[in-house]
């Protein structure tokens, strides 16, 4: 029997630790502990887990740059992430999704729903494929493979999430896409809220930003979302 995917644990507060464990464990998942931000980044690395529940509020490192740092890493950049935030914490969930987290949980949070998130956000990562081709159009090129940008021979360096939104505007083929299909493709949200519109757009900016000379692909359909123009 395969064994079940490995969740990297990042929280100081042991009795929460405690009950997340339990619960993970009764699902049959494997856990892995960290309870500050300088060991959870040494963990993602050492023990290379399938995704990771990251506490904002830790001691040292905080959550937001463990997020940050994981996704910026090549060898972690992959590994999907839901952030366990305060109900107050508006503003660092914002910033946690722009970072490139998946999803976020609000504290405090039902057993049942943490592990519909879990397997809602595994199942997002499985399914997605990379192709291994490379795409080039005029002085932008990306290697899907390798997940990498260049523009006009330079290097690129993308988010994974931004990275997502490239390749899903590229393979659309000029097809316009909704915002609210990027959210759903993208972070796997299913409807649109002011929080989660602003995400896709904040990601769109930024992204034009990187590809400097190759933004110009990016084409925007006013009222209702994004293409890529070949």
């Amino acid at each position: 029997m395969k064994p079940k995917e490995k969740i990297l644990k990042v929280h100081d507060e042991k009795d929460i630790v405690k009950r997340l464990s339990y619960n993970l464990k009764k699902e049959g998942y494997r856990t892995v502990d960290a309870h500050d931000g300088e060991d959870a980044l040494d963990l993602a690395v050492k023990e290379y887990p399938d995704l990771i529940l990251l506490d904002l509020m830790l001691p040292g490192i905080d959550g937001l740059e463990v997020c940050k740092q994981v996704k910026k890493e090549p060898k972690t950049s992959r590994i999907p992430i839901i952030m366990l935030t305060a109900k107050t914490q508006e503003t660092d969930k914002i910033v946690g999704l722009e970072l490139g987290a998946d999803d976020y949980v609000s504290k405090p949070f039902s057993p049942k729903e943490l592990i519909a998130r879990i397997k809602a956000v595994l199942r997002r990562s499985s399914e997605k494929e990379i192709p291994r081709d490379i795409f080039r159009l005029a002085e932008l090129e990306i290697d899907f493979s390798k997940i990498q940008v260049s523009v006009a021979h330079k290097p690129t360096e993308l988010t994974s999430k931004e990275f997502e939104l490239l390749k899903t505007l590229v393979q659309a083929k000029s097809r316009v896409l909704s915002r609210d299909f990027l959210l759903d493709t993208i972070w796997g949200f299913d409807h649109a809220m002011d929080i989660q519109t602003r995400t896709v757009d904040v990601h769109i900016l930024t992204l034009r930003k990187k590809l400097k000379s190759a933004a110009k692909h990016i084409i925007t359909v006013k009222n209702y979302g994004y293409r890529f123009q070949e």
